[in-house]
């Protein structure tokens, strides 16, 4: 017991820095080329029940929450939670790709921002940033992606507000746009630690945000549904750039409605040896069927950030796929 539990703390801290971890011979392969751990909506176990619904959310659910708001939060809140921990243990447990809904709350005098996913976040997205840039600061050779979408309720304004504040809390440690080599050791030599996706017309002109990163969401309960939507987009090809792959599930609201006892959580953890089979069977690299980023629920629960890690090791069993000729 006392073995398996060393091994258990051993891997958490491989994890940790991971990256700085890998074998000499994957510090000039192309993060894009990498396989990356992410979160799917990361920020979302710290959602507040107390607040307002999302202006985008659907029709129904406001009108149903209008009326009996007491009845229906609880329900709301544990299927709108997809993670468990918060953003500096993601980080630790080996997260590099964080899903950021930024949004203003709809007659906040403020300019305050706040994370959304069908509620609001308690925590705010400049704290929650420092953070960021705090954990960074103690594990100098880590990168991460930071996709900042979505937007809802942001003006001209807050945008610009916004946007100073990101540099003024990443500075030098933001990718450039034109430096498009994104190794790690490349990015060692630089300083540079974070990619910062703006999927917004405001990120025009500011050569430090990054163009939205795509999301391969399969809007499915099943997770053979959800596979084969991912297989479906990998015979496509695969997208320039960074790209995601998203294992998360979405339970539509007839399911919901009639499984009151369940939750996004039971769903997720009942289909995860489906969802482990796939992702463990998958090649990182630049082939046009490899994928890059792989995202998730509840990646504090289940053995996520691990298994995508070890898919790395296929790239030095494969060095031909990848590597230019000497």
């Amino acid at each position: 017991m006392f073995s398996d539990l060393q091994k258990t703390t051993e891997m958490e801290e491989w994890c940790s820095d991971w990256m700085s971890n890998l074998p000499e011979e994957l510090q000039d392969v192309p993060l894009t080329h990498l396989a990356i751990p992410g979160s799917h909506d990361t920020m979302s176990y710290c959602l507040d029940i107390s607040s307002p619904l999302v202006r985008s959310e659907s029709d129904f659910f406001r009108i149903l929450d209008g009326l009996c708001s007491c009845l229906t939060r609880p329900t709301v809140f544990k299927w709108a939670t997809t993670q468990d921990r918060c953003i500096e243990d993601q980080l630790s447990m080996g997260i590099r790709y964080f899903d950021l809904r930024v949004a203003h709350k709809p007659r906040d005098p403020s300019s305050d921002l706040h994370f959304t996913h069908i509620l609001y976040t308690h925590a705010t997205v400049l704290d929650t940033l420092w953070s960021v840039a705090s954990w960074l600061d103690s594990h100098p050779k880590e990168v991460v992606i930071l996709a900042c979408r979505h937007f809802e309720g942001l003006n001209d304004t807050l945008h610009r507000l916004f946007i100073g504040a990101i540099n003024k809390i990443f500075g030098s440690k933001l990718c450039l746009r034109q430096e498009a080599d994104w190794s790690l050791r490349r990015l060692w030599a630089s300083g540079r630690q974070v990619l910062l996706s703006y999927d917004d017309v405001a990120a025009s002109g500011h050569d430090e945000l990054l163009p939205g990163v795509p999301y391969w969401w399969a809007n499915e309960r099943s997770a053979h549904d959800a596979i084969s939507f991912l297989e479906w987009n990998k015979q496509l090809g695969r997208p320039q750039g960074f790209f995601v792959a998203g294992l998360n599930l979405t339970a539509y609201r007839s399911y919901i409605m009639s499984n009151p006892k369940q939750s996004l959580r039971t769903l997720t953890c009942a289909q995860w040896p489906t969802l482990r089979e796939w992702t463990k069977e998958q090649c990182p690299g630049p082939q046009p069927d490899a994928i890059n980023i792989i995202a998730g629920d509840f990646v504090g629960t289940l053995p996520l950030c691990p298994l995508i890690v070890a898919l790395n090791r296929k790239l030095l069993a494969d060095k031909h796929k990848w590597m230019p000729p000497s």
